[in-house]
């Protein structure tokens, strides 16, 4: 009976010890796991930073001939149904393929494939610049295409897993503005560039910034982790139905908001008898308005603004296209209009960008869900002018109001639905960890 005593009273002293133990422990996690918190990871910005830039300096090569085409276009005879043609070929080559590159990078890994589409459009450039027909230089700029297409893949994905949880929304929101920061410096300085190089010296200046950038990439990149850790299964149908549903919803706000802005300059000459280069001067300011939209996406996100609230935000585009092309409206009504719309184009561009992430079923799904967002959103802006042309071509600028307010209410209750998915599965993964705990 002693030694029984004994021995109960040596584990009750254990035990006591362990409790004062638990209880001097600093740090201790809510759920009582016994591990100290770990120490807030930061996310790599530097790096982040590269990649961005990086895109910009693609997106300038997307627009590098809208500068200098009249010159390019005399130089070797092509008519603007060929120039058009040559500068929306990168488009339609991203809303024919988007998904398989989204395939692609994840067999190879975003760091690998965005290294090796850099220099794919280092070389289509420099084989541009031999062109002496319609036929290669429109060769060259497929080639280009494809790279650019995986460039606008890659990127993404490699922010999507280099930046921590806490600062995704912000990283996202922030590349999504690279295609208009890309095209606005493209835009004003390859007008300058183009008359003092020639289109061919321009289009080698721009080939000579993606080497540069492919250097920095390279060295930026980590060895190992993010940029090609190894994919897990490859998402079915069914993992891919909620970013379908994004970026059908993506899709649907391009095509109706980017037209706004790009026939705007036609409609400042033929509806309110602004001259050429004003009207392209305004168009250019409006255009970065789209910036501020999608930069403002990382700060609302951060300061807790619901994913719901920026989605509503898109049926301000409604009245905002009846000021821009409504009938007998001001010049003031019709650049304030479009510049609500340039803005919401850029701040629902980036909300599908932070959402992204949060309807994927794995992180290791992001390079085929970033497929998916440049092949919907490429649709829309191949789709979106030509379309808007038509309209406005045959029943006047008004008869497009009905077009955009269609094609915004079904983009809106698709982004609806989608942030309704995110909030109930946050609830679900909250009472997981409550039941865990």
């Amino acid at each position: 009976m002693d030694d029984g005593r004994i021995g109960i009273r040596r584990r009750a002293d254990v035990l006591a010890t362990a409790a004062e133990e638990e209880l001097m422990t600093p740090d201790r996690t809510v759920g009582g796991s016994g591990r100290d918190e770990a120490p807030v990871r930061r996310s790599p910005w530097l790096t982040i930073i590269v990649i961005y830039l990086t895109g910009v300096v693609a997106a300038m090569s997307y627009g590098k001939f809208s500068a200098v085409g009249p010159s390019m276009a005399d130089e070797l005879g092509l008519s603007l149904s060929q120039l058009g043609w040559a500068i929306s070929a990168v488009v339609g080559v991203g809303a024919v393929a988007g998904l398989p590159a989204g395939y692609l990078v994840r067999r190879f890994g975003a760091g690998r494939s965005l290294i090796a589409a850099l220099a794919l459009m280092v070389a289509a450039s420099a084989l541009s610049t031999a062109a002496g027909s319609f036929g290669w230089l429109l060769a060259a700029r497929v080639a280009e295409g494809v790279g650019y297409l995986v460039v606008t893949v890659a990127c993404p994905a490699l922010v999507l897993h280099l930046a921590e949880e806490q600062d995704r929304g912000l990283a996202l929101s922030i590349w999504a503005t690279f295609v208009p920061v890309g095209i606005g410096v493209s835009t004003l300085v390859g007008g300058v560039a183009g008359e003092a190089l020639g289109w061919r010296g321009w289009v080698l200046l721009i080939a000579g910034l993606t080497v540069l950038m492919t250097v920095a990439v390279r060295t930026r990149l980590p060895r190992t982790s993010a940029s090609e850790a190894a994919a897990g299964p490859v998402p079915g149908a069914r993992a891919l139905a909620w970013p379908a549903l994004l970026t059908a919803s993506f899709c649907l706000m391009v095509l109706v908001t980017m037209p706004v802005v790009v026939l705007l300059p036609t409609l400042l000459i033929d509806e309110h008898a602004s001259s050429a280069g004003a009207a392209g001067a305004l168009t250019s300011a409006i255009s970065f308005v789209g910036v501020l939209g999608g930069l403002s996406v990382g700060v609302l996100l951060r300061r807790g603004v619901p994913l719901a609230v920026l989605a509503l935000s898109g049926l301000l585009v409604v009245p905002a296209a009846w000021l821009a092309y409504g009938a007998d409206a001001p010049l003031a009504a019709a650049a304030t209009g479009a510049g609500i719309v340039s803005l919401e184009n850029g701040l629902l561009g980036a909300f599908a960008f932070a959402a992204l992430p949060l309807v994927l079923e794995r992180l290791d799904h992001a390079d085929v869900g970033t497929g998916m967002v440049a092949q919907m959103g490429s649709v829309g802006a191949l789709v979106g002018p030509p379309l808007f042309g038509l309209v406005a071509g045959a029943s006047g600028f008004g008869a497009v109001v009905p077009v955009v307010a269609a094609g915004m209410l079904a983009s809106v209750g698709g982004m609806l639905l989608v942030t309704r998915h995110v909030a109930r599965r946050g609830r679900g993964l909250a009472t997981k960890g409550c039941t865990k705990g």
